[in-house]
């Protein structure tokens, strides 16, 4: 195979939703503070019982649903997560264990926000190589378990889901190559550390980053597609903040693109909001297939990754 495509896509969210109503109970906050400065209407919160694998494993369920496949096919189980809790089972096992997925590769990659788009790139190369004919990569993250409930700044962004892709070989590749890479020394702007393990950000130093470093990033994407940002139907950023978003779809010049704008209704779920925005495109008929579609994901550790895939 010359290359790979994403063959289906799928999403799963909790049933729980939490307004910016209800927020207003826990932390001194408003529907209209918490609109202006971030644009979330609301988020889908998991319960006690809904761990990152459960979550993961019914957007994957679906996405093999949609490409008509079973378990079996799969090889390759990649989950990009940074809220797991043990170390080991990793997700990825558990939910291959889940889905009854007989004998997979299984890794976890944790790059926080810009993970999913991180394991994307590795299934591409993982099945170019052909080390994997088919591949599950599945985004999630379970955002609400490393919450400071009573940080007015953070606790109003967080969301908890899942999205995932079938990754398939293909002689004609639907999957450009990735421009991938971070900045380190400002690795400290996004956190998740401490005991317990608590979510924490530089919200300016972020902001100003990525609204006038990544435009430049993201057309290079688009460069390695052999595209420009006027080719593209839809722009699929990491769902962070909609004051992000939006400039950043701007400055990238994609004129007559799609931008996904999932983060008002479902918060920023870190490694999960790509692939459920993408999803969501999908399904609610906003993109088709064969469109360009450009992924860019950002955020801990001040990672970047990014490629334009085809919708399936």
């Amino acid at each position: 195979m010359n290359g790979s495509r994403i063959a289906a896509v799928g999403h799963y969210q909790p049933a729980k939703v939490l307004t910016n109503e209800e927020l207003a109970g826990l932390v001194d906050t408003s529907d209209e503070w918490i609109r202006s400065r971030v644009g979330i209407r609301t988020r889908h919160i998991a319960g006690p019982d809904e761990p990152v694998d459960e979550l993961a494993s019914h957007a994957a369920a679906k996405a093999l649903a949609s490409a008509g496949l079973a378990p079996a096919d799969i090889d390759l189980v990649l989950v990009a997560t940074s809220t797991a809790v043990d170390r080991s089972p990793n997700m990825a096992a558990r939910v291959a264990a889940r889905l009854g997925i007989p004998s997979p590769a299984a890794m976890d990659v944790n790059v926080v926000c810009a993970g999913f788009t991180h394991a994307l790139a590795t299934a591409d190369h993982t099945v170019r190589a052909g080390a994997a004919t088919r591949a599950l990569v599945i985004g999630a993250d379970k955002m609400s378990a490393v919450t400071d409930w009573s940080d007015r700044t953070t606790c109003v962004l967080v969301g908890d889901g899942a999205g995932a892709a079938v990754v398939e070989g293909t002689d004609v590749p639907g999957i450009s190559p990735v421009l991938w890479g971070s900045v380190p020394e400002m690795g400290h702007a996004v956190r998740i550390e401490g005991e317990p393990a608590r979510f924490a950000q530089e919200g300016q130093s972020v902001y100003r980053w990525a609204t006038t470093k990544l435009p430049a990033l993201a057309r290079q994407a688009c460069e390695r597609a052999g595209l420009t940002p006027e080719d593209l139907a839809a722009v699929v950023l990491h769902q962070a903040n909609l004051r992000i978003i939006e400039p950043l779809a701007e400055k990238i010049g994609a004129v007559n693109a799609v931008v996904a704008r999932d983060v008002t209704e479902s918060g920023n779920t870190s490694a999960a909001s790509i692939p459920l925005a993408f999803s969501k495109l999908v399904e609610q008929g906003e993109i088709s297939t064969g469109d360009p579609v450009l992924l860019f994901g950002f955020g801990g550790n001040l990672s970047y990754a990014g490629q334009v895939v085809r919708c399936p």
